[in-house]
């Protein structure tokens, strides 16, 4: 049974210098596909010729102030042979697109909607690209570096937050304990005097 390494040596024979030479750290094998554009194909051969029949997550970066903008990452894996393998594959601001897997794995509908709705990565071919945790026309992606810690006033009086949310442990974090619902509920907190 061949290892990850060695399955990432075959997804390089067979796409040559669109895939990076293999990386492997501490037991985990990760490539990066050159050109996002062809992540489809890439993650299709990986599935039928080489086994990964599990998209277990898809999961994107920011690289803010750096180009390209974003490092989109799929974690691999093969239900009958056991291995995991990692994908990587950058997009750019400018476009900030790249082509769905969705026709690969049926898993990746719900990933890449929460990528698009967190950072504003569009996935095109999707079959029902819209938000998933935000509500429809929310303007902003709430995971970018650029998005304040503090969160953003809504203009939808009693529609999420009405006053910026919490900067301890992000906008979605309820306080421990606490004397009722109301003082565990999210907000930005001044110190006691």
């Amino acid at each position: 049974m061949p290892t990850s390494l060695e399955l990432a040596g075959q997804l390089r024979e067979k796409f040559g210098d669109l895939i990076s030479e293999p990386l492997e750290f501490r037991g985990e094998v990760t490539v990066t596909v050159s050109d996002a554009e062809r992540i489809a194909e890439v993650c299709g051969h990986a599935k039928t010729a080489l086994g990964f029949d599990l998209l277990l997550d898809l999961s994107s970066i920011d690289n803010y102030g750096e180009d390209p903008r974003w490092t989109v990452v799929y974690e691999l894996s093969g239900i009958g042979h056991g291995r995991h393998l990692r994908l990587k594959t950058h997009v750019g601001e400018e476009r900030s697109q790249l082509p769905t897997v969705s026709g690969v794995w049926r898993t990746a509908d719900w990933h890449e909607r929460e990528a698009y709705d967190m950072m504003g990565i569009v996935f095109a071919g999707h079959p029902d690209l819209r938000r998933i945790l935000m509500w429809e026309g929310y303007p902003y992606f709430p995971l970018r570096k650029d998005f304040p810690l503090a969160g953003k006033p809504t203009v939808l009086p009693d529609t999420a937050f009405t006053q910026p949310a919490p900067l301890e442990g992000g906008p979605f974090v309820t306080l421990p304990g606490g004397k009722d619902s109301a003082a565990r509920e999210p907000r930005v907190r001044t110190p006691e005097a």
